[in-house]
């Protein structure tokens, strides 16, 4: 077999999974149908973990696989830019993706979609390959667009509820507005360029870094800045920065396992490794770093404190990981590429843990979500608790779990960073590290701990899913303790990834690059200490004094309705483009289509017919002496008109 029909085979294989389950799984039955969609998964990890070994034993690939069209000098291809960034993205996502398939088995054992739900993770795994394989801006946009198009599907999969249908379409029309920016981005590259390859783009960034554009207003632009930015949009869009951050929490109307594949390893990750990809040109612009990093601030603060109050305890994931994400995006901005690929590696594994272990604790409870009516299971489900706390442990960034690692290493980074935005950054990851620790172990209290708040049937039927479900949340828990130790001396040195990323030598600082010396300097450094005291008074409030929490919002109540509405975005939003909408809808059609299009055209021009009709028919009287005198007056004009012309 050769590098290419090897390479081409771990995005086929998971394609033809799809094809087969979603047009054959009828036929060939459940369980063949998921051994078929596993298979190819499995097939596609293990064959990624065969082109790390060969990139990382130094053999990258960039080629061309087919050569879709062509125009004048320009050349749309498809071809794979096989490095450390991509291998590293294949094997996470595989790996993930994997252990989502073998838990579905599971989770969605009574569906009657069962087969069409595995036809669709099979291709949006595909989709996602295609996109992290891409050597070219074309390809990259396919991928793209197909990971978005089954999240429609996927969010909206129990299409017989209001909610699910109103998620997905909400889900494709805010990542249309990121995608709008991502096309014009492209459609940049291309006008500065004249290619859409990546070596090429790359290669030639630094000769155009003073190539402007006049815009609208009469301002110049840089090209470089205008680009990064769009692309930018493109990725707030997918990894769901703020203000495009509003379709993520929605998307927990999905089932679980899809909840776990889209916020770990796939969809919203995708604008993280654009970045990360495009980092030859964002270190042309640091007006474009600066805005990054703000952004990626804002995310990861606000979001973090919304996570306080959800309830539900889906949500609560679903808003870490908006929050986590706004860290990588900080990472981003502070020139940290690697630290935030390290970041998404590890975030990857003990996200898609706590998904899959919360779903695991939604199917003892009945698919029960709300974490009020939980509590004291971990006796009941002591593999899930074990699990969960694990995967805790590394998003609230204790030592020596895998977040520890990598969200310390952002810390540092942005600490030394000197760009616009720098200290607010700083202020930001810093505060949100108690926060995270406070939300992550508000949920291990509020599930696990305390008095069981279900009602005695739910708690008579309590017991720990099959190994179905437990196997993978024990797979995934393995390198939530040891991916962060493991990657982080090679992630801070620049090594992981070598010239795949832009490398600055601000990253490592003087922190030690090893596992070693960074948990012995842990204790020493603050934000080990803000975990501590955010797990300690996520005890405080939620096991010792369990009042507390319901004191503090009677007493809090502004802040609590700002962060139950969730900054008004949404409200926002609905009252300006949703209303918005309807309104100028209706504007068009009043004056559009009722008054001007049947009220003139159409009526009008009937009703002028009438009258003209009726005047006319007047002028036929019948008397001669009418038509005499009519004649009299024709021919004095007609004469008048010859004469005084």
């Amino acid at each position: 077999m050769t590098k290419e029909l090897l390479y081409l085979a771990i995005p086929l294989s998971c394609l033809f999974a799809a094809l087969i389950a979603g047009f054959f799984g009828a036929k060939i039955g459940r369980s063949a149908a998921h051994r078929v969609a596993i298979a190819g998964v499995g097939l596609s990890f293990l064959l990624s973990l065969v082109v790390a070994v060969d990139v990382f034993s130094g053999n990258v690939f960039n080629g061309t696989i087919y050569t879709w069209a062509t125009s004048g000098s320009i050349r749309f291809e498809i071809g794979f830019l096989l490095d450390q960034l991509s291998v590293v993205m294949m094997v996470v996502v595989t790996f993930v993706s994997l252990m989502v398939h073998i838990y579905t088995i599971g989770y969605m054992a009574d569906d009657p979609g069962y087969t069409r739900f595995f036809s669709y993770i099979a291709l949006f795994t595909f989709a996602m390959l295609i996109l992290v394989m891409s050597n070219n801006f074309l390809q990259l946009f396919f991928g793209w667009e197909g990971v978005g198009l089954v999240s429609y599907l996927l969010i909206g999969f129990w299409y017989e509820r209001e909610s699910a249908v109103r998620a997905n379409l909400k889900a494709f029309l805010v990542n249309r507005v990121g995608d709008f920016g991502l096309v014009l981005g492209i459609g940049a590259v291309l006008a500065l360029f004249g290619s859409l390859d990546y070596a090429t783009v790359f290669s030639a960034a630094p000769g155009k870094v003073n190539e402007v554009i006049m815009g609208p207003l009469g301002y110049e632009w840089h090209w470089l800045t205008l680009i990064c930015l769009l692309l930018f949009v493109g990725a707030m869009g997918k990894s769901a920065q703020v203000p495009l951050h509003v379709w993520l929490p929605d998307s927990m109307e999905g089932p679980t396992p899809i909840s776990a594949l889209i916020h770990a390893a796939t969809m919203v990750t995708a604008g993280i490794f654009l970045v990360a990809r495009m980092s030859p040109l964002f270190e042309l612009s640091v007006t474009a770093l600066s805005v990054v990093l703000v952004i990626g601030a804002l995310t990861a603060l606000l979001m973090a404190l919304v996570a306080l109050i959800q309830n539900d305890i889906k949500r609560v994931v679903a808003y870490s990981t908006l929050s986590q994400l706004g860290y990588m995006t900080v990472a981003l901005g502070a020139s940290a590429y690697s630290v935030a690929i390290f970041h998404l590696a590890t975030h990857a594994f003990f996200k898609a843990l706590l998904f899959l272990a919360a779903g695991s604790v939604i199917i003892a409870m009945h698919h029960e979500q709300d974490m009020r009516k939980m509590g004291g299971l971990r006796k009941a489900l002591p593999i899930t608790y074990l699990t969960c706390l694990i995967g805790s442990l590394a998003l609230a960034g204790v030592p020596p779990f895998s977040g520890f690692f990598s969200k310390d290493a952002i810390i540092e980074a942005v600490h030394r960073a000197s760009i616009p935005g720098a200290g607010f950054a700083y202020f930001a990851v810093l505060l949100g590290v108690i926060i995270t620790a406070f939300y992550s172990f508000r949920l291990v209290f509020m599930t696990f701990h305390g008095k069981p708040r279900m009602d005695q049937e739910v708690r008579s039927h309590l017991r720990e899913p099959p190994w179905v479900v437990t196997v993978p949340l024990i797979l995934l828990a393995i390198p939530s303790v040891i991916a962060g130790g493991a990657l982080v001396a090679p992630a801070l040195t620049g090594t992981l990834f070598g010239a795949a990323v832009a490398f600055v030598d601000h990253e490592q600082g003087d922190m030690s690059t090893g596992a070693f010396g960074m948990l012995a300097h842990a204790p020493f450094a603050l934000p080990f200490w803000l975990s501590l005291a955010g797990i300690g008074g996520a005890w405080v409030f939620y096991v010792a004094r369990p009042k507390w929490p319901g004191q503090f919002a009677k007493r809090f109540k502004t802040v609590y309705w700002i962060l139950d509405s969730k900054y008004g975005f949404d409200s926002l939003y609905q009252r300006i483009f949703t209303d918005g909408s309807v309104a100028v809808g209706h504007a068009f059609w009043e004056w559009g289509d009722r008054r001007l299009i049947d009220g003139i055209l159409v009526n009008g021009t009937a009703a002028t017919v009438g009258r003209l009709a009726t005047w006319l028919r007047q002028i036929q009287s019948g008397l001669v002496y009418h038509y005499a005198f009519a004649m009299i007056i024709g021919l004095v004009l007609f004469i008048s008109w010859f004469l005084f012309r």
